[in-house]
């Protein structure tokens, strides 16, 4: 086990702004509590916490990696649509003592999976300020069709009882 320090930096920075991670034309990954690692000499990574990412589209794999600063890494698979990106998610479950705000995240490749930043006020203008309504513009997107008859998130409960009689149809 190695320490980061001048020789190897590491940092770890809160994102200012939401990040997603987006595979086979859907959000599989939406957070506004993204880390950010930047690593002596390598591409920047975008660590999501477990809980904004869809899960049920990722299969565990055998692969397994070590990372002398970071420690032994789990790898999945993300399944959609029929598309498979093999080993394109990773993660440290049990990461060194130095990295330890890494666990519980999952980075993905960037080569395999779409990462981009979002503005909140532009995609949610609603995030921002208070409102009557409980339907935002990130609520409708997890709701389009995932390509297999079935919605990507819940459910919305009907807002009538019945259509009204007014003739409109």
């Amino acid at each position: 086990m190695k320490t980061p320090g001048p020789d190897h930096p590491i940092t770890l920075t809160p994102a200012t702004r939401r990040w997603r991670a987006m595979y086979s034309g859907h959000v599989i990954a939406d957070s506004n509590d993204a880390l950010i690692l930047a690593e002596a000499g390598y591409k920047q990574a975008i660590y999501f916490p477990r809980a904004d990412v869809a899960m049920e589209y990722m299969s565990r794999t055998a692969r397994t990696t070590n990372c002398p600063y970071k420690g032994d890494a789990a790898y999945y698979t993300v399944l959609m649509n029929g598309h498979i990106a093999e080993n394109a998610v990773w993660t440290y479950e049990e990461p060194y003592p130095a990295m330890e705000l890494i666990r519980d995240r999952l980075a993905f490749y960037p080569d395999k999976v779409e990462l981009y930043e979002v503005d909140d006020a532009v995609v949610n203008p609603h995030h921002l300020r208070e409102v009557d309504s409980p339907v935002h513009i990130d609520a409708a997107i997890q709701h389009t069709d995932a390509g297999g008859g079935a919605a990507q998130g819940d459910r919305w409960q009907p807002n009538v009882e019945r259509p009204d009689d007014s003739g409109v149809r």
